[in-house]
């Protein structure tokens, strides 16, 4: 009788050949919480497809979080559009159901915040929803205040969520 072992989930830094993949977790758990384009969610985002050539630019990163050469998640970091440029945006935090419950968000999410603060970043903003009650609790153990209203210009207009971080 064999056992069948868990399949390892290793972090690394997204390469141009993870666009789709990314686009495609992103759109399935987009789906799966009911986050629409048309209310403004990521899906909605222009640069889904290429996120390569948006992380790539200075200030920016994103990390994939693969598992058996699958990409199953990922999220970055960027400056925030129309802010103060001391603040970054935590941005694009998706993962499939088996990449979740194993600490890969708070891993992802704590690199995240140190290459912000390596950039010179001062402070960490970011936008959820309300039904995303895991990621909400992640952020607030991880020290991310709510605030009342939204910082910066990110283009979502559903994201009644708002919270801002010190680093």
């Amino acid at each position: 009788m064999s056992i069948a072992t868990p399949v390892e989930l290793q972090m690394r830094r997204l390469r141009i050949e993870d666009n789709a993949a990314i686009a495609h977790v992103i759109r399935q758990v987009s789906a799966e919480f009911g986050l629409t384009a048309d209310k403004g969610y990521t899906v909605a985002d222009p640069n889904l497809d290429t996120l390569f050539d948006t992380y790539s630019q200075p200030g920016h990163a994103y990390w994939v979080i693969e598992q058996a050469g699958h990409v199953v998640g990922g999220g970055g970091v960027a400056p925030l559009s129309g802010s103060e440029p001391d603040i970054c945006e935590l941005q694009k935090m998706y993962f499939l159901p088996q990449a979740r419950g194993q600490g890969q968000a708070k891993i992802l999410a704590l690199t995240a915040m140190a290459f912000a603060r390596e950039q010179g970043f001062r402070r960490c903003y970011l936008e959820t929803t309300a039904s995303l009650k895991q990621a909400i609790a992640l952020y607030e153990r991880l020290g991310f205040a709510h605030i009342s209203a939204p910082l910066g210009n990110t283009g979502h207009v559903d994201c009644e969520v708002r919270m801002l971080k010190a680093l």
